[in-house]
């Protein structure tokens, strides 16, 4: 069996290391008045810290695991009832269809720009044309990063790199309290992924790719792709038990195949071909299905023009704005016929020599 590659890992921080960095987090001067409780809590933080303490609560797996004596993290199995819980709902003919919008843009008026973006804005248009059409609407501004307080997208550890089964369906790394690595968002966000019939994200593009926030959720939802819903099968996090399930063969399970997607990629001078083109390969990629041409949107939003007056020109820009309702109204009728099991979808039934 292949062994795990060791030796990128520089090893702890020496306790000074850590206090230093404990301490960034608490350098306005108003926490000079609590210097004794903040000190008190660097050293519980230090204890966590050398102890590996990675989870705050756990619960035996039961009879529904492999090894229903395993530890599981408790924030985990609660994340994963919801993900059941919510596939259900989704599945059930007698729920109202539901869309999720993604509107992937950093930017908004609650934190150093002081404006929101035009995403938002496109974001609001697809809202209103699903509304009027009775669909439900679960709205996902990625903007609140950075607005709002301690809210974190972590990043993915590349889990399913070292073996597929030891990337976790949902994603077990975090919260990860030993590194401080908590209130991570994406157990909210699988839940509203697995909940919705459809999917619309509106994105502008940063530097020829998507923004950091869109692009944390992308990687983050990895797990969605082949990912284990069982992690008593690999002891937790341990790389030799997952790389032997993989090599006895993995089934690489697509946990949202079957959704229909749309997509509004905007920008202003260059790279936005590229940059849906990338999203509608992921998309694809993890077996969600287009709505149509008129549903993978690319536009130029005041070519070449004043970043100080774009707001003004996606005003005037009327056909971009009715495009926009187009994806929208092309996702609504994919989920009507998705429902009524009319979605053609050619190689549903092909098997895959390569299933990966």
């Amino acid at each position: 069996m292949t062994k795990p590659r060791k030796g990128q890992y520089g090893g702890m921080l020496s306790r000074d290391e850590f206090r230093l960095r404990f301490y960034g987090s608490f350098a306005h001067p108003d926490f000079k008045a609590i210097d004794d409780a903040v000190a008190q809590v660097e050293s519980v933080a230090w204890d966590i810290y050398t102890n590996t303490k990675k989870t705050a609560h756990t619960i035996k797996a039961g009879t529904e695991f492999a090894d229903p004596d395993y530890d599981l993290s408790l924030d985990w199995k609660q994340a994963r009832d919801r993900l059941i819980a919510a596939e259900a709902r989704q599945k059930d003919p007698a729920t109202p269809s539901r869309v999720l919008l993604v509107c992937g843009a950093d930017r908004n008026d609650g934190t150093c720009p002081g404006e929101m973006s035009k995403s938002f804005r496109l974001t609001q248009i697809a809202r209103e044309v699903l509304e009027a059409a009775a669909i439900e609407v679960d709205v996902l501004d990625l903007s609140m990063l950075v607005s709002d307080y301690d809210r974190h997208i972590h990043p993915c550890k590349g889990c399913v790199s070292t073996a597929m089964p030891l990337c976790h369906w949902p994603c077990s790394c975090y919260p990860n309290h030993a590194l401080r690595q908590t209130n991570d968002w994406m157990n909210e966000i699988y839940e509203k992924w697995v909940a919705a019939h459809g999917v619309i994200i509106v994105s502008p593009v940063y530097w020829y790719q998507s923004p950091s926030a869109l692009k944390l959720m992308i990687d983050r939802l990895v797990c969605a792709d082949g990912g284990n819903p069982d992690p008593t099968t690999t002891g937790g996090k341990d790389p030799e038990k997952a790389k032997a399930l993989e090599e006895a063969g993995w089934s690489y399970p697509k946990h949202l195949a079957g959704r229909t997607y749309g997509l509004v990629v905007h920008g202003d001078v260059a790279g936005i071909e590229g940059a849906r083109r990338a999203l509608s390969d992921w998309l694809d990629w993890m077996g969600l299905i287009d709505a149509g041409t008129q549903a993978r949107l690319d536009r130029y939003i005041g070519y070449y023009e004043s970043y100080a007056r774009s707001h003004e020109t996606l005003d005037r820009d009327v056909a971009v704005q009715e495009e926009v309702r187009n994806v929208a109204r092309a996702v609504k009728r994919a989920v009507d016929e998705l429902r009524a099991n009319r979605l053609s979808v050619p190689d549903r039934d092909l098997r895959r020599p390569r299933p990966k």
